[in-house]
C-alpha cells in the first residue's frame, strides 16, 4: 500500500505542490475509466526471421519445400508444418496470413519496418510497436509497466525495441532469463531451482538504506528536479520524471509477485516448457493478468533463450527451424490454451511474427536466404476471426497469388482487433502528427470480429 507520505515523496507534492505533480492526472483518470475494458497484447517475436516453409506455409508438394512435411489442423483444409502439431490444434483460435510483402531484405531496416509500422528514414524516431499499443491501452490503475519486453535481442535493431518520440514513459522494462541448475543452495522459493529466474533489477533498496532513508532522498530528488523541470518544460524531461514515478509506484506494489513463477503449478509450467521462452510465455500470461497492456517475448534459439538470431538460417534451416519449433509449440499452445481457461484469451490479441521469411530456394548450405517476397504472420484472440488463412503463395512459394498485404496494413488490422483507430495521431519529435498506422493503410476486415 501506498502511503500518503510516500506518495508525497515520489511525486513531489510536499515540495512541489499539486499542481507540480504528475500523480494526479493519472488518478483523476483512473476513476473516470475504472470500469473501462482494456485489451491486452502479447507479441511472441521470432527475431532473424522464421521460415514460411517450416511453419505455416508448407511446400511438401514441390522441391522447395525440402523435407518438412504438412498436416492437418482443427480446421478442415489448413494445413501447417508438422514442426506445430499443438498448434494445429488451435487453428480454430486462429489467423494464418501468408502473403507479408515488403522490399527490406535487410535485418535492421526490416526490424524496424515491421516493428514500427514505418521505414526507418528522416528525422522522426518512430515507437516501437510495443510502446504504441502501451500508451493507448495502458490501464492507469495498474502498478507495472505498461510494455514489458521478455529476452530481447536487440543486437539488430535496438531502435525498433525504443519508444522513440513517445518518451521514457514508455519505455520496456526488459526482463531476461536467468537459468541455473538446481543444487542443494538452492532455496524453495527460488525460481533458478527449476533452472528457470527472471530477474527485475533494482526493485530492492540496498540493505543498508532504510525505508527513511530513501523517502528522504526521493524528496530531495523531487525538489531538485522540479527546479530542473521548471527551466526545461520540455518533453523528455516530464517524461523521464513520468518513467521514475512509474518505477518506484512499481517497487511499492504487490503486483511484481507477478514475475515469480513459483506461484504456478509445476504441471503447468512443465507444459510451457521449462526454457526461457516457454517460462517467458507463462510470465507473460501472468503480467496480462496483472494489467500490463503488451508483453513480447523473444526466441531467437532452440533453447528458448534470446541472444541470438536463430531464425537466421542461411545454413542447416531444416534442422534448425525444427529445433526452435520444438521450444515454440508447447509454449504458444500452453499460452492459448492457459489465457482461454482464465477468460483472458478473449481481450489478449496475440501476435506470431518476424522481421521478414526465407527464400523458397534452398541454397547450397541446406539453409534458406532472407525473403521479404512473400511470408507469414499469424494473429489469435482478442477481435480476431479464426479459423481462417488469408492470402496465399504460389506452388514454388516464390510469388503471392492472391491479397497481399503491407506492413501498415497489418498495424491497422492489429489497431482494429485491439479496438484503436489506426487514424488516431500522436505528436512526433518534429511537430508532426503521425497515425498509428501509416497513412493510406487499411485493416483486414475479414480477419476481424
Amino acid at each position: 500500500m501506498i502511503t500518503r507520505r510516500q506518495m508525497a515523496a515520489w511525486s513531489g507534492l510536499s515540495l512541489l505542490g499539486a499542481s507540480a505533480s504528475g500523480w494526479f492526472p493519472h488518478l483523476a483518470c483512473a476513476a473516470q475509466q475504472s470500469n473501462k475494458a482494456y485489451r491486452h497484447c502479447i507479441l511472441l517475436w521470432m527475431s532473424g526471421g522464421p521460415s514460411q516453409l517450416e511453419t505455416f506455409d508448407p511446400k511438401p508438394r514441390h522441391e522447395n519445400g525440402g523435407p518438412t512435411q504438412a498436416i492437418p489442423t482443427a480446421v478442415a483444409g489448413i494445413h501447417i508444418s508438422e514442426h506445430l502439431p499443438q498448434i494445429a490444434q488451435w487453428m480454430t483460435h486462429l489467423a494464418v496470413i501468408r502473403s507479408m510483402q515488403t522490399k527490406e531484405g535487410d535485418h535492421a531496416r526490416a526490424t524496424g519496418f515491421v516493428r514500427t509500422g514505418y521505414l526507418p528514414q528522416g528525422p522522426i524516431r518512430y515507437p516501437s510497436i510495443g510502446s504504441l499499443l502501451a500508451q493507448q491501452l495502458h490501464d492507469p490503475q495498474c502498478d507495472l509497466p505498461a510494455y514489458v519486453s521478455v529476452n530481447p535481442f536487440l543486437g539488430i535493431s535496438p531502435a525498433a525495441f525504443g519508444p522513440g518520440f513517445l518518451g521514457p514513459a514508455w519505455s520496456p522494462l526488459i526482463v531476461s532469463a536467468q537459468t541455473a541448475q538446481a543444487g542443494p543452495a538452492a532455496s524453495e522459493d527460488d525460481d533458478s531451482a527449476d533452472g528457470v529466474a527472471f530477474e527485475v533489477r533494482n526493485l530492492q533498496r540496498h540493505r543498508d538504506v532504510s525505508r527513511w532513508q530513501a523517502e528522504q532522498r526521493l524528496e530531495l530528488l523531487a525538489a531538485m528536479e522540479h527546479e530542473f523541470a521548471m527551466q526545461r518544460p520540455d518533453t523528455p524531461v516530464a517524461g523521464h520524471r513520468q518513467a521514475y514515478e512509474r518505477a518506484v509506484r512499481m517497487m511499492t506494489s504487490e503486483a511484481v509477485r507477478a514475475f515469480r513463477l513459483d506461484d504456478e503449478p509445476d504441471a503447468l509450467r512443465d507444459a510451457y516448457g521449462r526454457n526461457p521462452f516457454g517460462q517467458g510465455c507463462l510470465l507473460a500470461r501472468r503480467l496480462i493478468e496483472h494489467g500490463v497492456s503488451f508483453v513480447e517475448v523473444n526466441l531467437s534459439d532452440d533453447r528458448g533463450n534470446g541472444g541470438a538470431a536463430g531464425w537466421d538460417t542461411h545454413t542447416n534451416n531444416f534442422r534448425t527451424v525444427g529445433g526452435l519449433c520444438s521450444v515454440l509449440d508447447p509454449a504458444w499452445a500452453s499460452l492459448l490454451q492457459d489465457l482461454n481457461d482464465r477468460g483472458l484469451l478473449a481481450d489478449t490479441l496475440v501476435i506470431w511474427m518476424g522481421e521478414f521469411g526465407r527464400t523458397p530456394r534452398i541454397n547450397d548450405n541446406v539453409g534458406r536466404d532472407h525473403w521479404p517476397g512473400g511470408w507469414s504472420v499469424v494473429l489469435g484472440g482478442a477481435g480476431i476471426r479464426g479459423g481462417q488463412v488469408y492470402g496465399a503463395t504460389s506452388d514454388d512459394g516464390t510469388t503471392i497469388t492472391e491479397d497481399p498485404v503491407a506492413v501498415p496494413d497489418l498495424i491497422a488490422t492489429i489497431c482494429r482487433a485491439l479496438q484503436l483507430e489506426p487514424t488516431d495521431a500522436n505528436i512526433s519529435n518534429v511537430g508532426r502528427p503521425v497515425p498509428l498506422a501509416d497513412h493510406g493503410a487499411r485493416a483486414i476486415d475479414r480477419l476481424l470480429t
